[in-house]
């Protein structure tokens, strides 16, 4: 029987409705085991049992010798259409009192992987109900290792082939939201989330005594001086219509008042929308170290580390995207973001593969209490209303997207 547009609507959120329940004790599972990037073995085992209890034609776990888990729903045309949800967790103590709290001591889910993960496996329940009617394939892609770059994430996972076999046509992803209500979900054409990238500087001096500095070079005194120098370059080299960051968060040097140190370290993060400016930017600063560090005396080493890209969101998915959410969720609740995030998120490394869009699901439920932002100690979702929501969203688009292009 074929299934009007209206019906499989229906369907789907009736049937994202019906498994809340499951939603939640899938959430809060994860939610009370979170495992640090690299480590998700775990609930890649937890993802793949569900997988296979779905009835999900192909599961493979442990992609690529990863965490990873890789489903793939079979439809009627050779067209395919990837969800993604990450499984990480962050080494954070969690401070809000509740009953799913975590169970390992100093780590975390407060950047809400817990509930993408929970999602996507909703939206694969969900689809599998709807098999028969499918014109396509759904690859579902459960990713570990967002938070760090110095592990296996996205750009990995593309190296050994994720999107291919059968190829990836387009590419869908959502992410927790605490500046929107539970409830409403947001996106914008192009750019969407900046790229995030890491540095570290040694600055070398010689020591002395405190009392003796003209006996030495001062690193304390060149770190500083070259600290601030660095700050002007957003604001006096960086057009001022193309966003960028550069934010030092660490600094290191000496080992008692009376001393000058040898050398001090400092390390930061820099951000930028624009992929020339994030090829510039690290000219920038170093031109500023060396010549900061010369006129000190000092010497110095850079290493610059290119993280993940930016999210730019292709217009024709978001604009589907934008049209199928309203269809489903009501004009009401969604969003066409005005401003991009400085924030950072590896799905990026997808878009420059595939057309894709990242989609903000909101979180925020201030009668709960749930106001915190992400990466917080207190950080927690609206679940009754965010996991149906959000499944509701992923299956929709994958449905809608294979029916529109087969």
């Amino acid at each position: 029987m074929h299934l009007t547009p209206v019906e499989a609507k229906e369907r789907i959120k009736k049937l994202s409705e019906e498994i809340k329940n499951e939603l939640i004790n899938w959430r809060r599972h994860i939610h009370m085991h979170p495992e640090l990037s690299g480590q998700e073995y775990e609930t890649g085992k937890f993802v793949a049992q569900k997988l296979r209890e779905f009835g999900v034609d192909e599961v493979i776990e442990n992609f690529a010798g990863t965490a990873a888990v890789v489903g793939l729903i079979k439809g009627k045309h050779d067209i395919t259409v990837a969800l993604r949800a990450d499984m990480d967790a962050l080494p954070m103590l969690e401070k809000r009192d509740v009953p799913y709290r975590s169970k390992i001591e100093g780590v975390m889910h407060s950047c809400g992987h817990d509930a993408h993960t929970t999602i996507l496996l909703g939206a694969a329940k969900v689809l599998m109900e709807m098999k028969e009617h499918l014109q396509g394939n759904v690859k579902l892609i459960f990713q570990p290792c967002e938070e760090r770059m110095d592990c296996k994430g996205a750009k990995y996972l593309i190296e050994n082939g994720v999107l291919e076999k059968p190829d990836v046509s387009a590419i869908f992803g959502v992410h927790m939201f605490p500046e929107l209500p539970a409830g409403k979900v947001g996106t914008r054409i192009g750019h969407f989330m900046a790229s995030s990238d890491i540095f570290r500087v040694k600055i070398k001096g010689k020591g002395s005594h405190a009392s003796r500095p003209h006996m030495g070079v001062d690193p304390v005194l060149i770190a500083s001086q070259t600290i601030n120098s660095l700050h002007h370059i957003v604001s006096r080299k960086v057009d001022p219509l193309h966003p960028a960051v550069i934010t030092i968060g660490k600094i290191n040097g000496g080992f008692a008042e009376n001393i000058i140190p040898d050398e001090v370290e400092f390390s930061g993060t820099v951000r930028t929308l624009s992929i020339d400016l994030r090829d510039q930017i690290p000219k920038w600063m170093e031109h500023t170290i060396w010549g900061t560090t010369l006129a000190y005396g000092g010497a110095y080493e850079f290493k610059y580390q290119h993280g993940t890209p930016p999210v730019i969101n292709d217009e024709k998915t978001t604009k589907f995207a934008l049209s199928m959410m309203k269809d489903i969720l009501g004009n009401e609740n969604v969003v066409e973001l005005e401003y991009p995030s400085m924030g950072g998120e590896d799905f990026g490394e997808y878009l420059l593969k595939v057309p894709g869009t990242f989609i903000r699901i909101g979180t925020r439920n201030e009668e709960k209490g749930i106001t915190a932002p992400l990466h917080s100690p207190l950080f927690d979702i609206d679940e009754e209303v965010v996991l149906p929501t959000g499944t509701k969203v992923m299956a929709y688009l994958a449905y809608k997207w294979l029916e529109e292009h087969s």
